[in-house]
């Protein structure tokens, strides 16, 4: 069962109808990059030295949760480089030739995006190695008898993959990124400051307690914040009931942290960022399971969702929230979970959770 309904905002997925807004809003350097300060500090360094050496930067690979950063930091790489962006997807990617042809294609310098590169199918991969290492591709012409090799030489190029799965890639494909870098969830004062920037791009009046309202329900995820701005100024130009009618060409109504707040009630996104399928997967934990440890696959059944959902869209923020912990016997809820919902552990024996 899809979860898409029951994330309307927090899922940290990019969808089609926000690609322009999120390419807008897009930092274009590493100086209008906010957050991530030790990423944003080693590739000043690398691209520094690159650009002096006068060639191309290293293969760099950007692994962590969706909504994080990692596309953006691909166009500031390409932008900090002076070179041409190239994008493309692993799921595209089906055959060798379609790689081939956009290798082929490519001019001394390019960078070259390849988004969830851990999804790349084997065969794709496996012409990808050389072409990184060595800048060359062998391809194979004709079939049978007749078919041959020929090696294609290409100008040096910098890839850069991005992935929300680092555990799927293979290892002879993870060796070859020159720099390999886990983006972590932003502290609130950063996507205060993200929001700040984002509201005056769109012209409008944001409160700094608001900000803060909204930051601190954005699971620590840009892309989410800025979600939750755009709904949170729906509110402010047409009221809660959705009645009030905005006049024409006027600035929207400044947002305010009692405007935010409502906002996000309305939108099932509670205090500490979580939505329906956060709390289902904390109660299910709680209360069927008395707190764990249970599995994975036991939970996925339970709540009637895919595995790949719960780990890549629900378990990342709630083991850095300290919610949930993962151990070798199955997942655990913590104390900070138990005091979420009113609740405390049940004593040695008990099988009913009692309320506080």
């Amino acid at each position: 069962m899809s979860d898409a309904w029951l994330r309307p905002e927090l899922d940290g997925a990019v969808r089609p109808e926000e690609r322009p807004l999120e390419a807008a809003q897009r930092p274009r350097t590493l100086e209008d990059f906010v957050g991530q300060q030790a990423i944003r500090a080693n590739l000043r360094v690398f691209i520094a030295a690159a650009r002096e050496r006068r060639e191309a930067v290293d293969h760099q690979l950007f692994c962590g949760p969706p909504g994080l950063g990692k596309t953006a930091l691909a166009y500031v790489v390409a932008r900090e480089m002076g070179a041409h962006l190239r994008v493309t997807s692993g799921p595209v990617l089906e055959r060798p030739g379609d790689l081939a042809a956009l290798l082929s294609n490519i001019e001394a310098g390019d960078v070259l995006f390849i988004d969830e590169i851990h999804r790349l199918h084997a065969s794709v991969e496996e012409i990808l190695y050389p072409a990184m290492e060595d800048f060359h591709l062998d391809l194979m012409i004709g079939q049978g008898p007749g078919a041959r090799s020929i090696r294609l030489d290409l100008p040096r190029f910098t890839l850069v993959g991005a992935t929300t799965r680092a555990g799927l890639l293979t290892a002879p494909l993870r060796d070859r990124f020159g720099y390999v870098a886990r983006l972590e969830f932003y502290p609130p004062g950063d996507l205060v400051e993200i929001l700040r920037r984002a509201a005056l791009r769109m012209q409008m009046a944001l409160d700094p307690e608001a900000a803060e309202e909204i930051a601190g329900r954005a699971r620590g995820t840009p892309r989410i914040a800025l979600r939750l701005l755009r709904r949170v100024r729906d509110f402010a130009e047409v009221g809660p009931d959705g009645q009030r009618s905005p006049v024409a060409g006027a600035p929207p109504e400044s947002v305010t942290q009692e405007i935010a707040r409502i906002a996000l009630e309305r939108l099932d996104v509670d205090e500490c960022g979580f939505d329906r399928l956060d709390q289902m997967f904390l109660r299910a934990l709680l209360e069927k399971f008395d707190g764990g440890p249970v599995g994975i696959e036991t939970l996925a059944a339970a709540l009637g969702e895919d595995r790949g959902t719960l780990e890549d869209l629900v378990e990342p923020f709630l083991l850095q929230a300290g919610f949930l912990d993962r151990t070798p016997r199955g997942r655990v809820a913590t104390g900070r979970a138990w005091d979420h919902f009113g609740l405390r552990p049940p004593a040695p024996g008990e099988g009913q959770r009692r309320l506080l």
